[in-house]
């Protein structure tokens, strides 16, 4: 048999791998997921927020300098 005619065999072998692989895996409980979720959304809001104020900062001290300058 040559590889072309083998390849569903690999194929397969993966899948059953595949699977053994994951019933080996921890799974975290869904108290774990909804916490290190949520402290992923306060995260994002916050740098969010942090890097918009910077933002108006940077940009009326650039405008300031601007205007002093000409």
């Amino acid at each position: 048999m040559s590889d072309k005619e083998r390849w569903y065999k690999r194929f397969w072998t993966f899948i059953k791998d595949s699977r053994a692989e994951l019933k080996k895996v921890t799974w975290p409980s869904r108290k774990e997921v909804t916490s290190t979720t949520l402290v992923v959304i306060v995260a994002t809001i916050f740098f969010g927020f942090f890097l918009f104020f910077m933002d108006v900062i940077f940009s009326w001290a650039i405008t300031q300098i601007k205007s002093l300058l000409g």
